[in-house]
């Protein structure tokens, strides 16, 4: 199964953090599944990090990618079909960058690993 991180869920699952559900912990770990993180998720990331709004245990230019490569975890890019779909999408959240997530999710037609609840008002599966 093909499967998109939400920001929190890729952060909880890297920082083996408790408020990342067993489920989601499980699926994450599959080594069968095929597990996508957003350049928007990164982008977000390297906001907060970069304002202080968020810390990391290292640098974020080194630790970033060294989870991605750890993790088995891919990029997903952001696409033309993923922004066209974006500006179609009803505010149930107005959250840009999970607004984004959504947006690629329901162009790639995987589930979200997500406990965000506004993300179950759209046609998406979410995994919590």
């Amino acid at each position: 199964m093909r499967l998109l991180l939400d920001t929190h869920s890729f952060l909880w699952y890297i920082e083996d953090d408790d408020k990342l559900s067993r489920r989601a912990e499980q699926i994450i770990s599959n080594i069968d599944n095929e597990v996508l993180l957003s350049i928007g998720s990164l982008w977000e990331i390297a906001i907060k990090y970069g304002i202080g709004k968020l810390s990391l245990s290292r640098a974020f230019s080194e630790f970033i990618p060294e989870q991605l490569l750890i993790n088995e975890i891919d990029v997903l890019p952001i696409s033309l079909p993923h922004l066209a779909t974006y500006t179609e999408l009803p505010f149930y959240h107005r959250d840009p960058f999970d607004r984004l997530i959504i947006a690629q999710a329901m162009v790639e037609d995987i589930p979200v690993v997500s406990r965000d609840r506004p993300f179950q008002e759209y046609s998406i599966d979410v995994i919590w």
